[in-house]
């Protein structure tokens, strides 16, 4: 399929999973617009890297996800867009009693709020266009739960949430909403922990992997970058028309337990 003549906003997408999709759907002919927080010659490095090789255009734009009104002024300076890949996220790790408030707010600003904002900006273009897509990046922590990740399974719980309701709202417009459940997935941030891991538990890069990092993961193996991207593409397709308001998992069995 191509999607030559579409134009995708991928958020947080200057590396690991946004960057990858981004790298999908430029491949499949989509012109692409990567985004995060930061403004350096690197991040429209990155935009050009992808133009070359793949002879789309391909634009990196500044924005703040944690504030709601640079969500929506992403989508205007982006001249709107026909797909909105909803990725950017942060974590933060601790008990409900020792959680800081300031970082409840933040993930939620960003991994769930971000996406009201974007959302609500985009689907005004993709009326006008006759055409949209919106995916939501959201985890098998928005099926499940984990200790200690209180605002980031909130968070993503939201997402499937805020993905179903805006799938009713456009179900009869030619516009789909799906969310997309990775579980771990192999991305430079999580290559970084694995040294550590392995001094911390005197295990094997190997074992490390299987037994601790993937260990509620039953394939035993990380999901990829380009596995998300491919998931990704599926969705704007023709073959995914009739698919609305749902979740596909991609984490190798964790939510079939």
């Amino acid at each position: 399929m191509t999607l030559k003549g579409k134009t995708a906003i991928i958020t947080g997408s200057n590396s690991g999973i946004g960057f990858g999709v981004a790298r999908e759907l430029a491949r499949a002919g989509a012109d692409v617009v990567l985004n995060s927080f930061t403004d350096s010659p690197e991040d429209h490095a990155l935009a050009a890297g992808i133009a070359a090789e793949f002879g789309v255009r391909a634009r990196y734009i500044k924005a703040d996800m944690s504030k709601g009104d640079e969500c929506r002024a992403l989508v205007d300076a982006a001249g709107g867009c026909d797909i909105l890949v909803n990725n950017a996220g942060i974590q933060f790790v601790a008990p409900i009693e020792a959680f800081p408030a300031a970082k409840w707010d933040a993930i939620i600003a960003v991994n769930l709020s971000s996406a009201f904002h974007t959302i609500a900006a985009a689907l005004p273009h993709m009326r006008k266009r006759g055409w949209g897509r919106v995916v939501n990046i959201a985890s098998a922590h928005g099926l499940t739960a984990s200790p200690y990740k209180a605002a980031y399974v909130a968070a993503k719980h939201g997402i499937v949430g805020l993905t179903k309701t805006v799938a009713l709202e456009t179900a009869q417009e030619p516009i789909t909403v799906n969310a997309i459940c990775p579980g771990y997935v192999l991305t430079p941030l999580v290559e970084a922990q694995i040294p550590d891991q392995m001094k911390t538990h005197g295990m094997s890069r190997e074992d490390v992997i299987k037994k601790v990092m993937l260990d509620r993961q039953p394939s035993r193996e990380f999901a990829t970058v380009e596995q998300l991207g491919g998931t990704t593409v599926f969705l704007c397709s023709p073959a995914a028309e009739q698919i609305t308001g749902t979740t596909i998992s991609v984490d190798g069995g964790w939510t079939a337990l």
